[in-house]
């Protein structure tokens, strides 16, 4: 199963009457949310309505997720190897079973 870990890095407010959110992020941390695909960098966030408006008015939270650990590699990742259990060579004790006694 994969985690995520969110990183949070700013708030919005809804524009009155529109399906608009205004969003106003410092540059400053921003850095983990970039990515690059083909040569070209792109800035990956999401945005959440808050449950309830904080106390300047901000109806919407604004994070980035960073991927923590999964069970499945990607394909950048090597695949976790198996080990295999080695016996020890030497001689074969005897089940208790076994005894002429």
């Amino acid at each position: 199963m994969t985690t995520f870990e969110k990183h949070y890095i700013g708030k919005g407010t809804q524009v009155e009457g529109l399906d608009i959110i205004k969003i106003v992020l410092p540059v400053t941390g921003l850095e983990g949310a970039v990515f690059k695909k083909n040569g070209v960098k792109y800035l990956s966030f999401e945005v959440a309505k808050l449950k309830q408006d904080d106390k300047f008015g901000r109806t919407h939270t604004c994070y980035y997720q960073v991927k923590v650990s999964s069970d499945i590699p990607t394909k950048d990742e090597e695949p976790a190897k198996q080990k295999k259990e080695t016996k020890k060579k030497g001689k074969k004790e005897p089940a208790k079973d076994d005894l002429p006694f």
